[in-house]
């Protein structure tokens, strides 16, 4: 027995029978890849495995979670590391890493697409923008697919097109005792509703089956920015404004500095600013009239709207999420804007310090509303809002002060609080997930937790425990 992370031990028997029939590469300490391996994206977080089994195919998910079992090793599982609290790596124990597992095939005469769990977002959307079709998935494309869909999967077209889970047809999964199973509405049907929504708890999904849709290739999308001091003025437009809007227009309102791009006047850079980002999943003309009024509201100070690619407006938010930059993140959930809250979030706005930070405000609503409210764990579909408090510097720097500027801003909404997005929770504890279900849909997850992973072998996620 050779110590390899910390003081944690790897029987090295198992380790050399899974080395003989692993395909992808096994990391260790010490090894030249493994400072680069272990890295996630959340860059203040900083875990040490013991081993990150690289896999190569679904015979090596399987190995891997036999490995993980027969070693009593805790077990990460990987694909995009975007896990927000950073449950995608573990100090002394397995990662098994899912990300060189991107295979995508589309059938555009079917509409369907499959994708492996390592792919990202962008990945998905350049192959099927090809045939002017995409899966509804989130707004930074080097985000992982997986983790993005099994916790529902919101982003620009969900107004249109509901969740990524909305569109989800079939999921293969690696249980928790290695073996394959696949779920869809005719096979497994108990698990295939906890996949989607449930996360990661029941066993590791290596590949997906969507329905696509039509969307572009060209869309009308874009930011319009005006002052942050205007901000109750903006949002209180905004308000009204939304009631009345098609499902084909979704939009987000975000308060941050100007960021240094090449689309940024350079007396705006550094300038802070709230603007609302428009998306309309529909012919641009028509988009146009419908985003026409808030366009014109006030005096916006940029206006940056405009008819563009789907895969460019989907990559917009990128450069304000890097790899490696520290974050800290608290969410809830919103029936409304209303009066107070437009004014607490006024108010703290004007307290960021990072020039980095950005907090988005999401509309719900829309397609994802008329899917029923047990149809799926997404806890969300008669929320008017998600809101995400994003704390990010570029290390450690300044870093403890952002992040209590995202608590203490938290909690002054906490009286306005509907429930939680499960993909932006922290590590806050069982209530915390329990709300971002409810309590019938939780108590279910966990009758299913019981049926494929009694042990609780894929705890490293929001956890439900099965007893």
């Amino acid at each position: 027995m050779d110590t390899i992370a910390t003081d944690i031990k790897v029987d090295e028997a198992a380790l050399r029978d899974l080395e003989a029939s692993f395909r992808g590469p096994i990391v260790r300490p010490g090894d030249p890849t493994y400072d680069q391996d272990r890295k996630i994206w959340n860059g203040s977080i900083d875990r040490h495995p013991a081993l990150i089994a690289r896999c190569a195919g679904v015979a090596d998910v399987i190995a891997a979670v036999r490995f993980g079992r027969r070693t009593g090793l805790p077990v990460a599982v990987r694909s995009g590391g975007h896990s927000f609290p950073g449950l995608s790596s573990v100090d002394g124990g397995l990662v098994i890493d899912l990300s060189q597992m991107r295979g995508i095939r589309v059938d555009p005469e079917a509409r369907m697409a499959r994708a492996q769990a390592g792919v990202l977002l962008g990945e998905l959307d350049r192959e099927t923008q090809a045939f002017g079709m995409a899966v509804p998935s989130g707004i930074v494309t080097h985000t992982g697919m997986a983790g993005l869909t099994l916790g529902g999967g919101i982003g620009w077209l969900m107004r249109k097109y509901g969740l990524s889970v909305d569109q989800l047809l079939s999921v293969d999964l690696i249980t928790a005792d290695g073996e394959f199973v696949k779920a869809s509405e005719k096979q497994n049907p108990d698990l295939f509703w906890g996949v989607r929504g449930g996360g990661g708890n029941f066993g590791i999904v290596t590949d997906f089956e969507f329905r696509l849709n039509p969307v572009g290739p060209t869309v009308l999308a874009g930011p319009v920015l005006w002052p942050m001091e205007e901000s109750p003025n903006v949002l209180r437009f905004y308000r009204e404004w939304i009631k009345d809007v098609p499902d084909e227009l979704t939009t987000i309102v975000a308060h941050r500095y100007a960021p240094p791009l090449p689309a940024i006047p350079p007396e705006l850079r550094g300038k802070p600013v709230v603007m609302v980002i428009f998306c309309y999943a529909g012919p641009v003309e028509e988009g146009e009239r419908v985003v026409r009024p808030m366009r014109e509201f006030g005096s916006p100070l940029l206006d940056l709207c405009a008819a563009k690619p789907f895969l460019a407006h989907q990559a917009m938010f990128d450069p304000s999420f890097p790899p490696g930059w520290w974050y800290y993140f608290r969410s809830a959930d919103l029936a409304e804007l209303s009066d107070d809250v437009i004014d607490i979030v006024a108010d703290n706005a004007l307290k960021m310090k990072s020039l980095l930070t950005a907090f988005p405000i999401f509309q719900l609503g829309g397609a994802i509303s008329r899917v029923g409210e047990d149809d799926t764990p997404y806890n969300g579909r008669k929320a008017g809002h998600t809101i995400n408090i994003n704390a990010t510097t570029e290390s450690a720097q300044g870093f403890d002060e952002e992040r209590d500027w995202s608590k203490n801003f938290w909690s002054e909404l906490q009286p306005y609080q509907t429930s939680v997005y499960v993909n932006f929770l922290l590590d806050e504890g069982e209530d915390r997930i329990r709300q971002a279900y409810g309590p019938a849909r939780y108590d279910r997850l966990k009758a299913l937790k019981r049926t494929y992973d009694p042990d609780n072998f894929f705890r490293l996620n929001q956890n439900i425990p099965p007893n």
